[in-house]
């Protein structure tokens, strides 16, 4: 078989998994009443004040655009410079000839206008790229993996706080993701608390800390999570390294891990998938 052949199989086993996995998710509760069922029940989710995407029309060429990450970081870039952004002002991840392109994609979808010399979203002041993050990797889980996928929900929860960045069925199972767009010189040991305060009041069969990051995880987020792990158990599991920058943590249940966006957020998250339902069999 040529490598042709074997590209093309291996591309119609990956749509046939999806076909499959969606054919599953729909004969499956939905994931509400999933949740309902652990005493979890969403009061809101997906806001849109700091959501920071084009019209529909735009849509499918803004989730491909995403998926770069000079582009992610020349966004978070331009609401660092709000309200009003130069050239010069975003041109920190990529050339400038790049970023020219950019700032024309952004006028293109009408998401920014030029004034002057100068630019500005057209949707006023966007507090931060947390919400628009969490839309794409919830676009993600539906687009490449055929899941139920919802972002920024907030539940009641008694003494535990009820934010939960992403949420998806996988395959009858709850899959919890955090979604971090700092880079880990801004994450603290507080949120590394909250991450398993969240997963143990929750305890869904997969959980993941994610960070839009391609700076290594083992300096600073390995060492915190092993610390909170030594304050959690008498005897904590550990930290191991799944390949480059992706790390799972030896628990049985909840499976966790730790991942970046190193190479791809899509081929980090289906290979997170696969050791999860490889050590599920």
């Amino acid at each position: 078989m040529s490598e042709k052949d074997i590209c093309t199989e291996i591309d119609f086993l990956k749509s046939e998994i999806r076909r499959l996995r969606k054919a599953l998710n729909e004969l499956t509760p939905s994931l509400s009443a999933i949740l309902k069922r652990r005493g979890f029940r969403i009061y809101k989710k997906e806001p849109s004040d700091d959501l920071l995407i084009p019209q529909e029309e735009f849509i499918d060429e803004y989730y491909e655009m995403l998926k770069k990450y000079s582009f992610r970081l020349f966004l978070r870039d331009v609401i660092k410079h709000q309200p009003l952004f130069t050239l010069q002002h975003v041109t920190r991840y990529a050339t400038k000839e790049v970023t020219g392109e950019y700032i024309n994609y952004l006028i293109k979808t009408g998401l920014a206008v030029h004034e002057n010399s100068e630019y500005r979203l057209t949707k006023g002041l966007i507090k931060s790229f947390g919400e628009t993050l969490e839309w794409f990797v919830a676009a993600i889980f539906k687009r490449e993996f055929a899941t139920e996928a919802i972002w920024g929900i907030k539940m009641k929860r008694p003494g535990i706080g009820g934010d939960y960045d992403l949420l998806a069925k996988i395959d009858g199972s709850i899959l919890y993701m955090e979604v971090k767009s700092s880079p880990p010189k801004q994450i603290y040991q507080k949120e590394i608390s909250a991450f398993f305060d969240r997963v143990y009041d929750l305890m869904p069969e997969i959980a993941i800390f994610f960070m839009d990051t391609e700076l290594r995880m083992k300096d600073k987020m390995v060492p915190m999570f092993e610390d909170e792990l030594k304050i959690r158990f008498p005897e904590p599991p550990g930290v191991t390294r799944m390949e480059r920058e992706l790390f799972e943590i030896q628990t049985e249940r909840p499976k966790m891990f730790i991942i970046n966006a190193k190479d791809s957020i899509i081929n980090n998250i289906e290979k997170v998938l696969a050791r999860y339902f490889r050590r599920s069999e």
